[in-house]
């Protein structure tokens, strides 16, 4: 699938807002001087769950109350999200932290400023219709792997499966299905043998008993047995001279998302159902919130990127591409808890 994408912006950022937020906050927590209030934020499935605390920040108006007019553009998976931002068209990704080690692999300075994961919320299934004997993940050779993007962290993850099982990415075929629908219609229809992706796509396959779920990281256990370690997932990152350029914005960005991962906290069912669009719901409200329940302790609580987490990701990558030196990565070049510390300080999170 080609990553096509959709440009939506919201306006929500006036005069007035930003002179009564300012009159109304007190001068130890005035917000920053923002260096650009106009925004472009790529993604990869905006509906899925993985950019849940970007859709709480956008339907909640948080972006509106730091002063941002935010827009998104939508891809089908994050690697056409990290494309975007090397291209320049984008200013800021919300995707996959492992993408800022990559990409200094590669000779790109790109940094993440504000945590959204704590687990990469990913389900590997095979399809009972297809594979209805399934035992081991040896059989999956030569099959059709459906992931978000080839390249994308649905990608990473069902590589780190072969790989334990002793096959490699060349052993099978990976497909570009998407997030949404279009995922669901791929393996109903047997376009794919075996799919690896984020919720709701999972659960609603699961519930219809149409996949056996063979690896998660969906749970913080799940993910620590996949990847031997804490694996951080979703974050904001941009290039590392955008953020020296505009730490007052990277601030302000920082604030809402971690005011909706406080949200997401105490968050309840009808919260959740009332906030994000209709549309995200595939139909089955109920289903939609069973996939949260599934996913709800993945997320970050305060935004802050542990130190332990981003080596565990250095450590996946280098296990899966042997161009990639560790020894030459300087992680802690990757990220910053700058702005996250202060977004936590302000909302107690």
């Amino acid at each position: 699938m080609q990553g096509s994408h959709h440009l939506q912006r919201r306006s929500f950022t006036s005069a007035a807002a930003v002179l009564a937020a300012s009159v109304a906050v007190p001068a130890l927590r005035a917000q920053p001087r923002l260096e650009k209030t106009r925004i472009a934020i790529a993604v990869g499935g905006r509906s899925s769950f993985y950019y849940l605390p970007l859709t709480v920040a956008l339907q909640l108006g948080y972006f509106h109350a730091e002063g941002l007019d935010v827009s998104i553009a939508d891809f089908s998976g994050g690697a056409g999200a990290l494309q975007a931002l090397a291209g320049g068209a984008v200013d800021v990704v919300s995707g996959a932290y492992e993408h800022t080690i990559a990409a200094q692999g590669r000779g790109h300075a790109w940094k993440s400023f504000v945590l959204q994961g704590r687990a990469p919320q990913i389900a590997v299934g095979v399809s009972t219709k297809a594979m209805p004997g399934f035992r081991s993940v040896a059989e999956l050779r030569g099959k059709r792997i459906g992931v978000s993007a080839p390249g994308s962290s649905t990608n990473m993850v069902a590589n780190m499966v072969l790989r334990r099982a002793g096959l490699l990415a060349s052993d099978v075929r990976y497909v570009g299905v998407g997030t949404s629908s279009d995922a669901l219609a791929a393996l109903r229809s047997g376009q794919i043998d075996v799919i690896s992706n984020v919720e709701p796509v999972m659960t609603t396959l699961e519930q219809k008993g149409e996949v056996k779920i063979i690896s998660d990281t969906r749970t913080l256990k799940g993910s620590q047995e996949v990847f031997g370690g804490p694996m951080p997932s979703g974050c904001l990152y941009a290039p590392a001279e955008f953020v020296q350029k505009h730490p007052g914005t990277c601030q302000a960005l920082a604030n809402s998302i971690v005011h909706a991962l406080k949200w997401l906290r105490t968050a309840g069912p009808s919260d959740i159902i009332k906030t994000v669009p209709e549309s995200y719901l595939l139909g089955d409200r109920g289903l939609y919130l069973a996939a949260f329940n599934k996913v709800s302790e993945a997320f970050s609580l305060d935004g802050l990127m542990p130190e332990e987490g981003a080596r565990t990701a250095l450590k996946a990558l280098a296990t899966l591409d042997a161009a990639l030196r560790p020894d030459r990565i300087q992680l802690a070049r990757t990220f910053s808890n700058e702005f996250a510390l202060r977004a936590k300080e302000r909302f107690n999170a």
